[in-house]
């Protein structure tokens, strides 16, 4: 098996890991490039494991990646969100579905430090044991267990509840859409939980709300917007992103932002939008996973 039939084979999984612990699409694409240039000069004839070996090379790249991001985003303007990834399937095979894929799992690990994030994604989403994660992260096995204790006790204390995207959850979905795009604020109010937080990421490069909104009046207000200022030639196409029910808004043939929703108990209690036209450009040409509404 060649390097690259390594890679190929496996690209899901690698793609996965560098996103989960960089969240983002385009860091994690370098990553895997410097990871394969890395998995090509090895002598492979004497890795027992390819798929094990290759991935530690995926995470110790990510790892560095993200402490650098981390140092970028200080600057950042206004609230960051990790770059939305289509959850629908593909040919590509560009990441492995599951829950842990998620927004909400990824704005839960942006708050451990960039090794318990690590050590996190290889044990608790991906199983790797032990071992393996402190070859990986060069500490010790015990030090790696108590940092998996420590960041598993913290993610589950902070993790919130919500309905991955499917038939209950893209009902609301549908019906905050018609809501919102008639101006109906008395339905936007009854979809929407009483403490729902919007936050919109606009890098200082598109228009968006420069701080957390908070409560079902203000977001709801926000929304009406929709049908006073409406996008150009606006088409919408609902598609789960990051496993989440989400909305595709296209202003004529550009991709102007992305929606993705929390839902609990049948009401939308996080609103996420993505406007950084930086982080939609890898969106740019996708085809349609569902249909125009």
């Amino acid at each position: 098996m060649t390097a690259v039939d390594v890679f190929t084979e496996h690209r899901g999984l690698l793609f996965s890991i560098a996103y989960e612990i960089t969240g983002s699409v385009a860091d994690s694409e370098d990553v895997l490039q410097d990871s394969f240039m890395r998995w090509a000069g090895t002598d492979r004839a004497a890795v027992d494991n390819p798929r094990a070996y290759a991935a530690q090379i995926v995470t110790r790249q990510a790892l560095n990646s993200l402490r650098s991001a981390r140092r970028r985003r200080e600057e950042y303007v206004g609230p960051w969100l990790p770059e939305p990834v289509l959850t629908v399937p593909d040919a590509s095979g560009a990441i492995e579905l599951a829950e842990s894929v998620s927004l909400a799992m990824l704005l839960v690990l942006e708050t451990l430090s960039p090794l318990e994030r690590a050590v996190f994604v290889m044990r608790e989403v991906f199983g790797f044991d032990h071992v393996q994660i402190a070859e990986t992260v060069d500490r010790r096995e015990d030090t790696v267990r108590q940092i998996a204790h420590r960041a598993r006790e913290h993610v589950r204390a902070r993790r919130r509840r919500f309905t991955p995207a499917g038939e209950e959850a893209n009902r609301v979905v549908v019906e905050f859409l018609a809501a919102a795009t008639t101006g109906n604020v008395d339905t936007l109010l009854q979809l929407l939980a009483p403490d729902v937080v919007y936050i919109a990421d606009g890098g200082g490069k598109a228009t968006a709300a420069r701080v957390p909104v908070i409560g079902a009046a203000r977001v709801a207000r926000l929304f009406g917007g929709l049908v006073r200022h409406p996008l150009p030639d606006m088409r919408i196409e609902a598609v789960p992103v990051g496993s989440m029910p989400g909305l595709l808004v296209y202003s004529g043939e550009k991709l102007d932002l992305v929606l993705q929703f929390e839902i609990d108990n049948d009401l939308i209690t996080g609103v996420y939008v993505v406007r950084n036209p930086d982080k939609l450009a890898h969106l740019g040409a996708h085809p349609g996973a569902a249909g125009a509404i």
